[in-house]
């Protein structure tokens, strides 16, 4: 193994594994194997890029780390001589944590300093410039996130919020800088590593500039970001002969099929409300589950019954609405039963036949992919920017886990076809 990722949610780790699939135009990418949890065996001698999905966006701080530092172990182990802490494009986070705390604890680890960090992920609108995050021509604060249920981001100014949770300052190296080439770049984390600078946020804007960056990176013990940071990373180790890059096929699993959606981003919803029109829906009764009135016997029930109509079973709500809901009965204490439930669900629909899988919102493809005991599984196709086909090893399932703000509005029916092998796609 070349390349080593640790990823602090099941959706992003999806993200960066598809990235590092693909790698650039016309070269390839690596061949990447994302595993749920941290493996408790050696992994497969054919794989050059290992992600380890982990569940610690929202995670106390102290498990956060803790579980980031056993991955960076199990990584070593495997012979990686680079490493990655992947985290969201809307840099999803607390005043407190936990990318700044993680990011600080894997870079001491390493003994290095000088780190570049950078979200941006312009294929789905996330840039930075000068240090600001924008969603599409909206500063971060301006967008959906700042109603985030878990992690609001009410600042777009992402070098002032990872300083409040980081014990280093934190650097800046500017478009300017960036647009000036790899060598420049690397100037200037090398300045920001002799002030004492861990963490330091990279302006991007276009996909050339993250190519930049990964040229930069070569070399390079340690980097974070989204999932655009791995772009150019797979090229590194082509060029030095130590990866193939190649083609990969994905046939398509068939069987009956499902779809969860845990996410109450606006695209979410927009994709809900679009697949509701040909396919049946259930919006679960939130009041109901949590009375114990409803739970896993009646979303089986309605899924079963609709087998071959691409069912759809989900919690997602307007924020405002969610808000009363936490209110009422308490975020952790919401959050908690709601992915419990989408867990015990997933694994009755997988025991009673289920083979293709979709999922949308983090928490809930965390708590499904945990639930599932998938272990480890191969990257497939992509079917939009960031979310690929998870395939298992014998192709006995199929799965896309998809964040909340990815997808087209066509999403959910258009996964299921991807998952069946209905569309014709090859990479690497």
């Amino acid at each position: 193994m070349l390349l080593g990722v640790i990823a602090d949610d099941f959706t992003g780790a999806g993200d960066i594994a598809n990235t590092l699939a693909k790698g650039l135009p016309g070269q390839g990418g690596l061949a990447v194997t994302q595993y749920f949890g941290i493996p408790s065996s050696p992994a497969a001698a054919a794989v050059e890029a290992g992600v380890i999905s982990l569940k610690t966006r929202s995670a106390p701080i102290g498990e956060a780390i803790a579980q980031a530092l056993a991955a960076l172990e199990w990584l070593q182990t495997q012979g990686c001589v680079q490493y990655v802490f992947k985290y969201c494009s809307t840099f999803d986070s607390t005043p407190e944590g936990n990318i700044g705390p993680v990011g600080e604890a894997i870079a001491g680890a390493l003994g290095v300093k000088g780190v570049i960090a950078c979200p941006a992920f312009p294929t789905v609108g996330r840039t930075v410039h000068q240090g600001h995050l924008f969603v599409h021509d909206r500063l971060l604060s301006e967008s959906s996130m700042r109603h985030h249920p878990l992690t609001p981001m009410p600042d777009p100014d992402i070098r002032r919020w990872l300083a409040r949770q980081t014990n280093d300052p934190v650097g800046l190296v500017t478009v300017a800088t960036v647009r000036a080439g790899s060598a420049a770049v690397r100037d200037a984390l090398d300045v920001a590593a002799g002030g004492g600078q861990t963490l330091v946020i990279c302006d991007a804007a276009v996909d050339e500039d993250l190519v930049t960056l990964g040229t930069a990176a070569a070399g390079m013990p340690f980097l974070t970001g989204g999932s655009g940071i791995a772009i150019g990373l797979p090229a590194n180790f082509i060029r030095s002969g130590l990866a193939r890059g190649g083609v990969s096929h994905f046939s398509g699993v068939d069987g009956p099929e499902a779809i969860l959606a845990g996410s109450c981003s606006t695209a979410t919803r927009q994709q809900i409300a679009i697949h509701a029109k040909n396919h049946p829906v259930l919006a679960l009764d939130v009041d109901a589950i949590m009375a114990g009135r409803l739970g896993v016997a009646e979303i089986l029930d309605f899924v079963t019954g609709h087998h071959g109509q691409a069912p759809l079973v989900y919690s997602s709500d307007d924020p405002s609405d969610v808000e009363e809901l936490q209110r009422r009965y308490g975020r952790e204490k919401l959050a908690r039963t709601l992915d419990g439930l989408f867990a015990d669900t997933a694994r009755e629909l997988v025991k009673n036949g289920v083979r293709r899988l979709v999922v949308a919102g983090g928490e809930t493809s965390g708590a499904v992919a945990q639930a599932l005991g998938l272990g480890a599984l191969d990257i497939g196709p992509e079917i939009d920017p960031g979310v690929p086909i998870l395939a298992g090893p014998n192709r006995d399932i199929a799965l896309a886990l998809k964040s909340g703000n990815f997808g087209a509005p066509d999403f959910f029916e258009k996964a299921l076809k991807f998952l069946k092998g209905d569309v014709t796609h090859e990479r690497r």
